[in-house]
């Protein structure tokens, strides 16, 4: 505890005489006032200074939490196809998952920044008025006290100067009295009248002597209250002043710690978040996701049959495949020669057709599911504004103060030609659905596998991939060669196109007979070149694969062409020279 006052004034009178002059003095003061003054001054300053560190320390963690948003923010999934396809993997959601962690993170340092700025700062200033006013009003009345009894003791010294006046002018008007009276030649009138005045010389520091006496004990008494009231109690305010600056410094330290306590949990809770998000990453669900993804439902080929040819065959060089013969034959300048499908790259960069019959079957079956879902939702979206509006113009009919009824027909008839566009779209997507389920490879065939194989052997076009061939729709994709361009023929009713073949067949001897085939799936076979086959029917096969992903065969001795390698399965002769699959 502060102890103010330290005084050492003796009960009684305050004044002693000193020597024969009788000269009264006061005893000094010790109230410290100036001292006491720095000190309160210097506490004031200390509140600042910590006010304007708690400010500091708030903008840091607002400047923080702003840093942390945006960077959460930044990192933040965009809103187009690439990101939506992200979002099914594991390990994205869960960097999702954490950026919304970080920003609830960074709100708690702005929940920091505002308890800082509400509990601490705005008290702080607050209280610093206050104790500023206290202050200088404690001050005030220190020195008001101070001059007062400063003016007393003046007054005091002036009375006393004035008794000891009068008392000096008493004396030497005694003295000139008796001086007068004991001369012979004054009159007596003189004597008289140096008497009379004698006696008012005495009267005179009679009454100065009273005057003083009274004052004296006048500033006795003030300066009794001043020593032991007065200044005590204005000291005593000031000490209390102090103790409860020095107590809102302590609580207003504890309330900073207190602070970052209360928000301890809930970014505990961000932490545990991210941790969970951490732990919820599955490696393998991810790679099924990819399986899945980039499944295309092809059948992988058959075995490469052993060519031996050691056994006579009478096959020409010219006739072994498509693409010898076309290399072995002149073409007239500008004829156009064609890439055949698998080795064709799709040139269709944009959406593709509305049937999505670009795509393998797989992934058109989860197209046109996924569409089909679409449609469902907006359907059931319209049927409940339908019926909406229904309950509203049966309350409008039962009700006529509420509405018009009539008003609520043209929303109904619009909806329920929106309603009936949806559903023929969605009957329209049904149906392919139901074509490309149809046309799938069944699960139990041996011969054929599921297309996952392409993903476990995703090797270019030189090592004889399959999964870049054509769906069993019958659609195609084309590019230009360095050599040559193949033209599409559109077709009606389809939404594809298939490579044209040149005429060469014209002026060739029949070519024997390497083994047999079975359509697994009807072909149409518009372009010149190619042969129509339907579903389940049996073909001779007369050259084999070689790479371009067709196949030639024969139905009599006047029909034959080339069919897709995919859509058949082929059953070569063991015996029979340069005979193979294409895988």
């Amino acid at each position: 505890m502060y102890i103010f006052l330290d005084l050492d004034i003796s009960k009684g009178s305050t004044f002693h005489t000193r020597g024969k002059q009788d000269k009264m003095v006061p005893l000094q003061k010790r109230d410290q006032f100036d001292n006491l003054e720095k000190h309160t001054q210097w506490g004031i300053e200390f509140v600042e200074k910590y006010t304007k560190f708690v400010k500091e320390r708030s903008e840091i963690e607002t400047n923080y939490a702003k840093q942390i948003r945006n960077l959460s923010k930044k990192y933040q999934p965009k809103k187009n196809s690439r990101e939506e396809e992200e979002s099914k993997y594991t390990f994205c959601r869960a960097f999702l998952t954490t950026l919304n962690e970080l920003n609830d993170y960074a709100g708690q340092h702005e929940v920091i920044a505002e308890n800082l700025t509400s509990q601490i700062i705005a008290e702080l200033s607050r209280y610093l008025q206050e104790i500023k006013t206290e202050r200088k009003s404690h001050f005030h009345d220190g020195r008001k006290a101070q001059q007062h009894i400063e003016s007393s003791w003046k007054q005091l010294e002036s009375c006393k100067r004035k008794f000891e006046r009068d008392c000096k002018e008493a004396d030497r008007a005694q003295q000139y009295f008796e001086k007068m009276d004991a001369d012979i030649n004054v009159t007596k009138a003189d004597v008289e009248k140096a008497r009379q005045q004698a006696q008012m010389r005495h009267q005179m520091a009679a009454d100065s002597k009273g005057e003083y006496s009274s004052y004296l004990q006048k500033f006795n008494q003030e300066q009794n209250d001043h020593y032991y009231t007065i200044i005590p109690n204005i000291f005593q305010k000031l000490q209390d002043m102090e103790e409860r600056r020095i107590e809102r410094i302590g609580l207003c330290m504890k309330t900073f710690a207190d602070v970052d306590r209360q928000v301890l949990p809930i970014v505990g809770k961000c932490l545990d978040g991210m941790t969970k998000a951490a732990e919820s990453i599955e490696p393998k669900t991810d790679s099924k996701q990819v399986v899945e993804s980039y499944k295309s439902g092809f059948e992988p080929p058959g075995d490469v049959e052993f060519e031996d040819y050691g056994q006579a065959m009478k096959r020409t060089a010219s006739e072994t495949s498509l693409s010898n013969s076309r290399e072995g034959k002149e073409k007239p300048a500008g004829k156009s020669k064609g890439k055949l499908w698998p080795f064709i790259k799709n040139k269709n960069k944009g959406s593709g057709p509305e049937d999505f019959s670009h795509l393998p079957p797989e992934q058109r079956r989860k197209k046109l599911q996924g569409k089909i879902d679409e449609l469902s939702k907006d359907i059931q979206k319209e049927m409940d504004q339908r019926d909406a509006l229904t309950k509203m113009k049966d309350v409008y009919v039962k009700n006529p103060q509420m509405g018009d009824p009539a008003s609520v027909d043209p929303r109904l008839s619009e909806i329920g030609q929106n309603i009936e566009k949806l559903q023929f779209e969605m009957q329209k997507f049904e149906g392919w659905l139901a074509e490309v389920e149809e046309r799938m490879p069944s699960k139990s065939d041996t011969h054929r596998r599921s297309g996952i194989y392409e993903t476990q052997n995703n090797t270019t076009v030189s090592t004889n991939c399959a999964q870049d061939r054509e769906s069993p729709d019958g659609s195609y994709t084309e590019e230009q060669n360095s050599e040559t361009q193949v033209k599409a023929t559109p077709i009606p009713n389809t939404t594809s196109t298939t490579p044209e073949f040149d005429d060469e067949f014209d002026d060739e001897e029949t070519l024997p007979t390497i083994g047999t085939c079975k359509a697994l799936y009807p072909f149409e076979g518009h372009n010149e070149g190619t042969i129509s086959v339907a579903e389940g029917e049996l073909l001779y096969v007369i050259e084999e694969d070689k790479g371009d992903g067709w196949t030639r065969v024969r139905r009599n001795e006047d029909e034959e062409g080339y069919v897709p390698t995919s859509y058949v399965e082929v059953f070569l002769e063991t015996n029979a020279k340069g005979a193979m699959t294409y895988i």
